[in-house]
């Protein structure tokens, strides 16, 4: 009798982790969108996120949007990374003359994306970081 508790034992041990691991390693393929907080106090702007994980490799654009400067075009995501359920990429962005990076990191939990986005300062100032919850579109 009692190497079949261990045998169960041992079965139900596997499933557990197999199960945990899938979680912790949840796809963020898929849409996502959040509302990005204007600067000084103006009205806000939603943003929509479309990521791929295939083989591996993150890939994916942040959709363009019409800003207080003009229309922000698509662009593409680069330096991306999928780990332990960490998402962790950059946008460069360029309209008329500037072009900067922002750097996007966070964390899938189910349909839900939150972590940080860091953003260069104003005339070579600091840089700043806001904190980012997306939710997966259905």
């Amino acid at each position: 009798m009692k190497p079949h508790r261990t045998l169960l034992a041992a079965i139900f041990a596997a499933c557990f982790m197999t199960v945990a691991a899938l979680a912790a390693d949840a796809s963020p393929a898929g849409t996502w969108k959040w509302t990005q907080a204007g600067r000084g106090g103006n009205p806000g702007s939603e943003r929509t996120l479309k990521l791929e994980l295939k083989d591996g490799q993150l890939s994916g654009l942040v959709a363009g949007y019409q800003g207080a400067q003009g229309q922000i075009p698509d662009n593409p995501i680069i330096d991306a990374s999928f780990k332990g359920g960490a998402v962790a990429f950059s946008v460069k962005v360029t309209y008329g003359d500037n072009s900067f990076v922002i750097k996007y990191a966070g964390q899938v939990d189910g349909d839900t994306l939150k972590g940080t986005i860091e953003r260069p300062g104003r005339d070579g100032g600091d840089p700043t970081k806001t904190e980012w919850v997306a939710k997966r579109a259905k």
